[in-house]
């Protein structure tokens, strides 16, 4: 994950979140959310 540029982390949380993949998958894409400090983008 830590090759994904900061827009498509995102892109990719809402895509999983619309595709109601695994919730630990969406956990996983949160934490690296969260460790880049990009929470005020939701």
């Amino acid at each position: 994950m830590q090759k994904l540029s900061d827009a498509l982390l995102i892109e990719s949380y809402y895509k999983a979140r619309d595709l109601g993949l695994s919730k630990d998958f969406i956990r996983l894409i949160e934490r690296e959310i969260d460790r880049r400090s990009l929470r005020t983008r939701l």
